[in-house]
């Protein structure tokens, strides 16, 4: 009996030993698995798109985005105005797509904001493009759509940066091009200046300027405002991370001696193919094959240490005209233009065309390769038939910057335009507003 007890004993005790190391090793995986998943967490932060002047098809070509009445403005209108923008783009496939376009609401980085279409949108979430045309009188066929913002369909309410996203009935998207809302609240006062620096004076612009808002309240204007800076709206070389260096009674100034300069550079290089049968004065020779035009420019040369020469350009953009059409949007024609410039090799960077074309982007399409028989870079680009600029970019691995200067040069004489954007965000407010927009220019350095 004594035996028996004692054995009950044993056996109850062994059990709860059991369960209690049981649960405490459950406890110990459970608490592992939550610190692998906060590890993991903080690790891998959410990733957020920056949304870019871009095309996802090699057959869409030549997305433009402006005022109507101006082919050379930039795409901003005033919230709530009467103004319009027309947005239009080429199908090199020459036929008809159901095409369809909406808008994207953005914060100051172009990253999508966190409201809903129906918080920044009035009317109807996306709309048909049913302007289109077919090209006439031309060796490359395409379709030409178009379409006006704002419409009675949909308007933007609020301001900000936005995007035009179009996409095929179905939901592919083939393209994403920028344009802004302005709602005026502060005004911008600014100075393009020789840069303060001894070392930069020759090959420098600095700008200065001051920010008044005497109709909003900043309560901290290092968090609350946002700045950006661009020289002829490029997107290389941005400054974005500039905060006021005093603060005065609705006054905020931004008046530094290194942060606030970009390189001069030199003036654009430019061509002219708005005729295919005669021409221009960097034109070189224009042949044709049975599917395609060609363009070859003169060669180029490498002009660092050039002297600084007038010459006249639009700072980086072009205009599509046909000098032989009437309607240059379905009569201007495609050309591959060939680019040539003889250098030696670059071992630490790759060569590529830039401007306004190219989105001021490094695209695969821009780049040049390097002909060793020839010693020098080659490239061809299928262009719309237009006036357009250029420069040359390094895009150097070793400093990990994109480097205008090492084939063009840099001269404080230079005439650039420079934009300010302002946006705010007060306390409370879920997206970035844009209040103040200022273009100034270098033109008075020389």
């Amino acid at each position: 009996m004594r035996f028996n007890n004692f054995l009950t004993l044993l056996i109850i005790s062994i059990f709860f030993m059991s369960a209690c190391h049981s649960t405490k090793e459950t406890t110990t995986n459970d608490n592992t698995l939550a610190d692998n998943y906060i590890a993991e967490e903080i690790a891998s932060p959410e990733f957020k798109t920056i949304y870019k002047n871009e095309s996802f098809s090699q057959q869409i070509k030549t997305l433009l985005c402006h005022k109507i009445e101006d082919e050379l403005s930039l795409p901003i209108l005033n919230l709530n105005s009467e103004d319009q923008l027309l947005m239009s783009f080429d199908d090199l496939d020459a036929d008809i797509k159901d095409y369809y376009y909406t808008i994207i609401h953005c914060n100051a980085d172009w990253t999508a904001s966190d409201l809903m279409q129906s918080e920044y949108i009035s009317g109807f979430a996306d709309e048909p493009i049913t302007d289109y045309e077919f090209s006439f009188n031309t060796l490359q066929k395409y379709t030409h759509y178009n379409f006006s913002f704002p419409t009675e369909e949909m308007k933007a309410l609020i301001s900000g940066n936005y995007v035009f996203k179009i996409f095929e009935q179905g939901g592919e998207t083939i393209a994403y091009k920028r344009f802004m809302i302005l709602e005026t609240k502060l005004t911008i006062e600014a100075q393009v200046r020789r840069a303060t620096l001894a070392e930069d004076r020759n090959t420098k612009h600095e700008i200065d300027f001051t920010i008044k808002h005497p109709n909003i309240v900043v309560a901290d204007p290092f968090s609350d405002i946002k700045v950006t800076v661009k020289q002829n709206n490029k997107e290389d070389n941005v400054i974005t991370d500039l905060t006021p260096i005093f603060v005065k009674n609705n006054e905020l100034v931004y008046d530094y001696e290194d942060d606030n300069t970009f390189w001069g550079n030199n003036e654009f290089r430019h061509f002219d193919i708005k005729s295919l049968r005669f021409q221009s004065d960097r034109i070189k020779a224009i042949t044709y094959d049975s599917t395609y035009n060609h363009v070859h420019l003169f060669k180029d040369r490498k002009r660092p240490f050039d002297r600084y020469s007038i010459e006249p350009d639009i700072n980086g953009k072009f205009l599509i005209k046909s000098q032989e059409g009437w309607k240059s949007s379905i009569e201007a024609d495609y050309a591959f233009v060939h680019f040539t410039l003889p250098v030696d090799h670059i071992s630490y960077g790759d060569m590529y065309v830039i401007g306004g074309f190219s989105d001021w982007e490094l695209k695969e399409e821009f780049k040049l390769t390097y002909n060793t028989e020839q010693k020098q870079y080659e490239t061809a680009v299928f262009l719309k038939q237009g006036y357009y600029n250029y420069h040359y970019a390094l895009n150097d691995i070793s400093t990990n910057r994109v480097d205008i200067s090492f084939i063009e040069g840099t001269h404080y004489q230079t005439r650039n335009d420079y934009y300010v954007y302002v946006y705010y965000r007060a306390v409370g407010d879920r997206y970035d507003r844009f209040v103040g927009f200022l273009k100034t220019s270098s033109k008075e350095l020389f």
